[in-house]
């Protein structure tokens, strides 16, 4: 008997997509974390989120669970063309009881597990910056609301709470940024040093614009950005800036040809190995028999299936990296992550833009805060999957 589940073999040609419904969230494999909900999720009975992120961190001996997302505004049906800043959900077990941030010591009239919005430009002071001037709310020609921030992640590194985030399309400048947190979970967080002018890195083809989707990857006392889909760059030590600030480097990988837009970028180690994620959509494509397959590479008349999570393994951060494969079906935008008893996890969200889960019969059950189980093929296979059969597991942590 294998002690391992062992690898799949990869469709042919490199830059097809695995589709097989073992890959997929079940009810088996998966649930829904229960979030404590906001007075703007009563009227749909849960949490509408994207981009969702989990972890489990020890803190004076004891697991603390956090989960976040990009959030939208009542009113509106995305989190466009404006959204009110990132919410916190803490629990002391993955099944929870989830409950928002407590951050009603610091204000009190404020919604409660905000930690930060755009709306907390009044909070900066002299030598300490909440909301800098590009993250701030702005208006259009015809009075609309403007500027949103997206997949926020919530990090405990050195005993000091790290949020990093980024501001969308929509915003003055587009980009990654760091808060740090002067209290706990909850705040109070301030602008890092290096954010207080423009987003982390380089303009990307004009200004406003900068490198999006940042995660932050910590291992012993070191800590280091990932930018978008290749770009990366380590923390000074005091996490106030990246070195280099310009003309990052960028992790060497097997590319597809041509290669996609790739975003969602995600290192995760796990057994000495380096695990990178991205979030690809796959798309409708015609097998040389004439049957429907599925392809992340570009092309003409595709139409969206699923946002994928492709992930390559390396023995180094940064790289260089093995050939992609489909980790796991529909689960894209995701992070990795270890609960307090060992066992592996990815979150979900079931993206509303496109595809699957936006057929009017679904859409009602996508943007949600979902973890589904993972299964690791062993110092051999070195790949983890999506957990690909029921083994009897306690769905739990």
């Amino acid at each position: 008997m294998r002690r391992y589940p062992s690898n799949w073999p990869d469709p042919q040609p490199y830059g097809l997509a695995d589709a097989r419904w073992d890959l997929w969230p079940r009810e088996d494999n998966s649930f829904i974390l229960p979030l404590e909900l906001r007075p703007r999720d009563e009227e749909l009975g849960r949490v509408w989120i994207r981009d969702t992120y989990v972890n489990c961190f020890v803190v004076d001996g004891r697991p603390v669970y956090v989960a976040t997302g990009t959030s939208r505004v009542p009113g509106l049906d995305k989190a466009a063309p404006w959204n009110d800043g990132i919410f916190v959900w803490v629990a002391p077990s993955l099944k929870g009881p989830w409950r928002l941030a407590d951050t009603t010591g610091i204000r009190p009239e404020a919604e409660k597990g905000k930690v930060w919005s755009p709306e907390f430009v009044g909070e900066n002071r002299p030598g300490r910056t909440v909301v800098a001037p590009w993250q701030e709310h702005w208006y259009d020609g015809q009075a609309r609301r403007r500027g949103q921030t997206w997949a926020p992640e919530v990090h405990y590194f050195r005993g000091t709470w790290y949020v990093v985030a980024c501001t969308g399309g929509d915003a003055l400048k587009s980009g990654s940024f760091l808060l740090i947190s002067e209290g706990g979970v909850e705040g109070p967080y301030r602008l890092a040093e290096g954010n207080l002018d423009k987003p982390f890195g380089d303009p990307v083809k004009k200004e406003p614009k900068y490198h999006i989707d940042g995660s932050l990857y910590t291992e012993g006392d070191d800590a280091w950005l990932v930018l978008h889909n290749d770009l990366y760059a380590k923390f000074r030590d005091d996490m106030e800036d990246i070195v280099p600030t310009t003309n990052l480097p960028t992790f060497q990988q097997t590319p597809y040809t041509p290669e996609p837009y790739l975003e969602g970028a995600y290192v995760f180690k796990y057994q000495g190995r380096y695990h990178l994620l991205h979030a690809a959509w796959s798309k409708t494509s015609t097998d040389p028999d004439g049957s429907t397959g599925y392809t992340y590479l570009p092309g003409s008349a595709q139409e969206r299936f699923q946002y994928d999570v492709i992930v390559a393994v390396s023995d180094n951060f940064e790289g260089p990296y093995s050939e992609r494969y489909t980790a796991g079906v529909g689960i894209g935008h995701n992070n990795f992550f270890m609960d307090r008893s060992g066992h592996l996890w990815a979150t979900f969200f079931r993206n509303p833009a496109g595809g699957y889960w936006a057929d009017p019969a679904r859409v009602d059950d996508s943007a949600v805060a979902g973890v589904v189980r993972l299964e690791w093929t062993g110092p051999e296979g070195n790949r983890l999957y999506v957990e690909r059969r029921n083994r009897g597991h306690l769905l739990g942590g």
